[in-house]
C-alpha cells in the first residue's frame, strides 16, 4: 500500500472522513447545510431502524400470548427475524453498488413500516414466521443501505460521525420499546402499537428521503468483478464484528443470569448489568466520533478492545455484585466504538464495493451476536458460566491485537 504524502498531521492516525477534500472557504456556508440535511437524514433512519425492533419486542409476549406459543414455538418464530435480516444483508449488497445506496434504503425504510404491522396480524405460527422473515429482510437490507450511506456522508462531512449514528440507532431502540411498553400498559392491542409504530416509520421515512444524500452508483467497470480488483481484508472485518456482537448478545441474554445465579445478586440488582452495560454502550458512541477524530481508528479500536476486556474480567473475577454491573458497564463503553469504526473501514476500503463490503461485514457480525450466546449456553452447562463469559473477554482483546486490520489507505499514518 503505497505512503501518503507527509503533511501538517505528521504521524498522526488519520480516519477516512479526514481525506475528504474540504469545501472552499466562500462555498462552506452552502455546502454545509447540504450535509447537515444529509446527516440529518441519515440520523432519521437509524432512529426508524431501532425503533421499529425495539417496538417489536415490546410486544413479544402479548403476540406470545395471543397465539398461544409455547417457549419452543416463539424460538422459531425468532429464528425467522435472524433468517430473513442474514438474508437481506446478503442479497442487497450487490444492488447498493450498482444503484447508489440512497436508492435502496428510502424503499426499505418506507417498507420497514409497513411490514411492523403484518406480525399483528399472523393467525399462527407459520404465518407469524412468515411475516417476520419479511420484517427481518426489510430490517437486514435497510441496515446494509443506511450504514452504506452513513459512510458516504461521513466521507463528505470530512470527520468522523459514524458513532453517532449507531448511538442513534439505540436511542431509538429504546424509544420503541418505551412507547411498545406503555402501549400495553394500557392493554391496547399489539396491532394498535404496529399501527402507530408503523406510521410514525414511514413518515420519518418521508422526512429522510427530502434530505438524504443522493448517491450515484458505481462505474460499470467496477460492478464487473473480472474486471476490478476486490477490496481485500473484508472477511476479517466481518470476523473483528463477529466478536464485538458476540458480546453484545451474550450481555443481553447472560449477564443478569450470571450476576443472579453466580453472584447471588437480587433479580432486580442483576437487571441492572444490562442497564450499565446498555447505557455505556450508547455513551461511549455518543463521544466515538471525537474520539476517533483525535487519535484514528487503529487507536481507538485498539484502546476500546483492551477496555472491553479488562470489564468483563473485572466483572467475572471481582466476586461482587457490584464489581460485575462495574464490569458489565465498562465492557459495554469498550464495545461501543468497535463496529462503527469496523463498518466505516469497510466502507472506505474501496467505495465501488461499499454495499457488498458492508453486506458481508455486517451478515458475519449478525451471525456472532445470534450464535454467541447459543455457544455460551452451551460452554456454561460444561465449564459454569463464568468461564464461557471469558470468551467474550478473549474475543475483545483478540480485536484490540487486531485493530491494525482497520487501517486503509486514508488511515495510513503520513511520513
Amino acid at each position: 500500500m503505497p505512503d501518503l504524502p507527509a503533511g501538517r498531521g505528521g504521524d498522526r492516525p488519520r480516519h477516512p472522513a479526514r481525506a475528504a477534500r474540504r469545501p472552499h472557504r466562500g462555498r462552506r456556508d452552502g455546502q454545509g447545510g447540504r450535509v447537515r440535511r444529509e446527516r440529518t437524514a441519515v440520523y432519521l433512519l437509524f432512529f426508524l431502524a431501532g425503533a421499529a425492533i425495539g417496538t417489536w419486542t415490546a410486544r413479544i409476549p402479548a403476540i406470545k400470548a395471543s397465539l398461544g406459543l409455547g417457549d419452543g414455538q416463539l424460538s422459531l418464530a425468532l429464528l425467522a427475524i435472524a433468517a430473513g435480516a442474514v438474508a437481506g444483508m446478503t442479497a442487497v449488497g450487490r444492488l447498493v453498488d450498482r444503484h447508489g445506496s440512497s436508492r435502496v434504503m428510502i424503499p426499505a425504510a418506507l417498507l420497514q413500516g409497513v411490514v411492523l404491522v403484518l406480525p399483528a396480524y399472523a393467525g399462527g405460527l407459520g404465518a407469524l414466521m412468515g411475516t417476520l422473515l419479511v420484517f427481518g429482510m426489510v430490517h437486514g437490507i435497510l441496515d446494509v443501505a443506511m450504514n452504506a450511506n452513513a459512510v458516504e456522508v461521513e466521507r463528505a462531512h470530512g470527520r468522523p460521525i459514524m458513532s453517532s449514528f449507531h448511538a442513534v440507532y439505540s436511542v431509538g431502540g429504546f424509544a420503541g420499546a418505551t412507547t411498545g411498553g406503555l402501549f400495553a400498559h394500557a392493554e391496547l392491542e399489539p396491532s394498535v402499537t404496529f399501527l402507530s409504530a408503523g406510521a410514525v416509520i414511514a413518515l420519518l421515512a418521508v422526512w429522510a428521503a427530502r434530505w438524504a444524500l443522493r448517491s450515484a452508483p458505481a462505474a460499470d467497470e467496477h460492478l464487473a468483478g473480472e474486471r476490478a480488483e476486490r477490496p481485500k481484508g473484508i472477511a476479517f472485518l466481518g470476523v473483528l464484528a463477529f466478536c464485538c456482537l458476540v458480546g453484545e448478545g451474550a450481555a443481553a441474554d447472560w449477564s443478569s443470569v450470571y450476576l443472579h445465579e453466580d453472584l447471588a445478586a437480587s433479580p432486580g440488582f442483576a437487571a441492572a448489568g444490562y442497564a450499565a452495560f446498555s447505557v455505556m454502550m450508547t455513551a461511549g458512541r455518543l463521544a466515538g466520533d471525537r474520539l476517533a477524530a483525535r487519535f484514528g481508528p487503529v487507536p481507538l479500536v485498539r484502546c476500546c478492545g483492551l477496555l472491553a476486556a479488562a470489564g468483563l474480567g473485572l466483572a467475572l473475577l471481582g466476586g461482587h455484585p457490584v464489581a460485575g454491573v462495574i464490569g458489565f458497564g465498562c465492557f459495554g463503553a469498550g464495545l461501543s466504538c468497535i463496529v462503527p469504526q469496523v463498518f466505516s473501514a469497510a466502507g472506505n476500503r474501496d467505495p465501488a464495493f461499499a454495499g457488498r463490503a458492508l453486506a458481508r461485514v455486517a451478515a458475519i457480525g449478525y451471525l456472532g451476536f445470534l450464535s454467541g450466546p447459543v455457544f455460551i449456553g452451551a460452554v456454561a452447562e460444561q465449564a459454569g458460566l463464568p468461564r464461557a463469559l471469558a470468551i467474550p473477554s478473549l474475543l475483545a482483546a483478540f480485536v484490540a491485537l487486531t485493530a491494525t486490520a482497520l487501517r486503509t489507505r486514508a488511515t495510513t499514518p503520513a511520513r
